[in-house]
């Protein structure tokens, strides 16, 4: 299973009450962050969650109140006895970026690896999963992820009698075998491919192909919302955000089975005010707020 925290769902600057954006995903035994604004290591602990686990942290782009809570969270992990590598992934100049914000938090007992991300696309690996950051349309290189969990087909007993039971539990984690002269595929004991979990993250964008094209069937969909109010569809063009009709619209093509609304403008005081203007559009649209949790679990579809 995949648990799922949006930490924080607020845009621009910290609100009582609305932490800055961040996204958890605990898998297992294993975290990702996506987003660090300032507050989001207070988000974690007031959803009691652990900070050790945190082995990769992705970040969409260098706006601070993406990336504004990075020196405090680092010491707290540092603090939590953290000494194995962390990995960041994120745009253009993110190591440049880091190393800014490390001058005020210099002493953390950990290396830090990067991944710079570039081009239209990239796949990444997470935890034997597949991280996919696409490119979106913001004033700066910005990044949304897509996060996808394979599931392999149902072990086959019939088809695996004839191999040797001590070659089993590999072949159903997905190893090849050799035994003497004859190897064996785990296509050898296992059913067709079933399906597994998806969630899509985007925040900071005009609405563009790539977005939907990413979302497509997730079984979470998180995209920002920056604005609720359509008569402020003009400020959403000019400042490179979404209203909650445009997050919408790219729900409906994309079809996952929800999606949560985040990012929200400083002016937006109450989501749920403007939600169903989303909800005509694609009808399982959830105003997002801090600390809302999902479990995904597999299913047989």
């Amino acid at each position: 299973m995949l648990d799922v925290c949006l930490l924080g769902c607020g845009g621009m600057m910290p609100l009582p009450g609305r932490w800055l954006t961040a996204l958890m995903l605990r898998y297992n035994g294993r975290s990702l962050l996506i987003d660090c604004g300032e507050g989001t290591q207070i988000a974690i602990r007031e959803k009691g969650w652990g900070m050790k686990a945190i082995d990769t942290i992705a970040i969409t782009h260098l706006h601070a109140d993406h990336i504004g809570g990075l020196p405090g969270l680092l010491l707290s992990m540092g603090h939590s006895g953290r000494t194995e590598p962390l990995t960041m992934i994120g745009p253009a100049r993110l190591p440049e970026t880091v190393a800014a914000l490390r001058s005020i938090a210099p002493e953390v007992p950990f290396p830090i690896e990067f991944r710079v991300v570039s081009g239209a696309e990239e796949a990444l690996e997470w935890n034997g999963c597949t991280l996919r950051a696409f490119r979106v349309s913001h004033g700066m290189p910005c990044y949304g992820y897509a996060l996808e969990i394979p599931r392999a087909g149902k072990f086959d007993p019939a088809r695996a009698a004839a191999i040797p039971r001590i070659h089993w539990k590999k072949l159903q984690q997905g190893e090849t075998v050799t035994d003497g002269e004859k190897t064996y595929y785990p296509a050898d004991v296992l059913g067709p491919a079933r399906a597994g979990l998806k969630v899509t993250y985007c925040t900071d964008s005009r609405p563009v192909p790539a977005i939907a094209e990413n979302a497509k069937n997730a079984d979470l969909f998180i995209c920002e919302g920056m604005y609720g109010d359509p008569a402020k569809q003009d400020k959403a063009i000019e400042n490179m955000h979404m209203t909650f009709e445009e997050a919408a619209a790219l729900a409906r093509e994309a079809r996952p089975r929800a999606m949560w609304l985040t990012h929200y403008s400083p002016s937006l005081n109450d989501p749920e005010e403007f939600i169903d203007l989303a909800r005509n559009i694609f009808p399982e649209t959830t105003a997002g707020g801090n600390g809302m949790t999902a479990t995904l679990r597999f299913e047989e579809r």
